[in-house]
């Protein structure tokens, strides 16, 4: 579900942003206005992103080797982090460095229809593109608001697209707003200051985005309600209780799951087996993302001692003490 939804939105901010690069090209040849070339290289490095991100979905579906027993789930993270960090240097250092060039040699905008009609047609694009991604995020959002949900989604490629379009969005608007004012005092400088504002607002973007798929690399677990959800489904059938239980996602659709699990002292090797093997069907058919499972048996040390056994204690100690 989240891999089919990822892809869709991905190739539709792909589309879009070619189309939009194409004609802000033009639109800067016959204006020559800073936001506007600000904008067509934003919407050039966003393609590539794009592109970036379906390349590491694809890679990241090979199969395991020797060499990566645990396979190649994490590329996508990676590709998501090279993304951030183009976003930064090719999109946002660049405007920045157009903007102050503007700054220190302005001119008036030139044709400025052209200009607001390949915004105008920009907007409508970028809309549909950022309608595309919201709607299929929301299934994998639930509850979460939309900023927790780029917080937490384990699927780099939604968070992605949605910051990038949305940053395209705000950028249109201020590129509209630059533009605009540049016209009407036929002065330059503001469209200096619009491409500035672009370059910053890229920046942070990119920030957020290189400080969530670190995070991701550097390997989250599992949402808390799905770390209750194998706790449960672990429990009982010969497990008295589960010692410690730590989890960690490979991938976005893959998760290691590690855990102690007390068992009764009694339980003999074959029963043991039996447990864990049924621990780990039933984690599996709960939670189809636990593709790594390793469980260990181990005595209750921690539990208190049954009533019963606390009484003979009790008596003990009481025979052995003075007369």
């Amino acid at each position: 579900m989240s891999d089919h939804s990822s892809s869709k939105a991905v190739l539709a901010a792909l589309a879009a942003n070619l189309a939009i690069a194409v004609i802000k090209f033009v639109a800067y040849a016959f204006t020559l206005s800073s936001s506007m070339l600000a904008e067509a290289v934003h919407s050039v490095v966003d393609s590539g992103n794009q592109v970036l991100l379906l390349i590491g979905a694809r890679r990241s579906r090979r199969v395991a080797t020797p060499e990566h027993p645990f396979g190649y789930g994490r590329d996508r993270y990676v590709y998501g982090f090279l993304v951030a960090l183009m976003l930064f240097s090719a999109g946002g250092l660049f405007a920045v460095f157009e903007g102050v060039e503007k700054l220190l040699h302005p001119h008036p905008i030139d044709r400025a229809p052209i200009a607001f009609t390949v915004l105008g047609i920009a907007i409508l694009l970028e809309s549909f593109s950022f309608r595309t991604a919201v709607r299929e995020s929301r299934a994998l959002k639930g509850d979460d608001s939309w900023p927790a949900f780029i917080r937490h989604a384990k699927v780099p490629d939604l968070p992605v697209v949605l910051l990038e379009d949305f940053a395209a969005l705000i950028g249109l608007l201020l590129a509209v707003i630059g533009v605009g004012i540049s016209v009407i005092t036929d002065n330059g400088i503001w469209d200096g200051i619009s491409t500035v504002s672009i370059g910053a607002l890229l920046i942070s973007v990119a920030v957020i985005l290189v400080i969530e798929t670190k995070s991701l690399l550097l390997g989250e677990a599992a949402a808390p309600d799905v770390i209750a959800t194998i706790a449960g489904a672990l429990r009982g059938h010969g497990v008295d209780r589960v010692i410690h239980l730590r989890t960690m996602h490979l991938g976005p659709e893959e998760l290691l799951v590690g855990a102690k699990l007390a068992m009764p002292a009694a339980t003999s090797l074959a029963d043991v087996a039996k447990a864990i093997d049924a621990a780990e069907l039933r984690v599996r058919t709960a939670v189809p993302q636990a593709r790594v499972i390793y469980l260990e048996p181990d005595l209750d040390r921690d539990a208190p001692e049954r009533p019963e056994l606390q009484n003979v204690a009790a008596d003990a100690s009481a025979k052995s003490g003075p007369e």
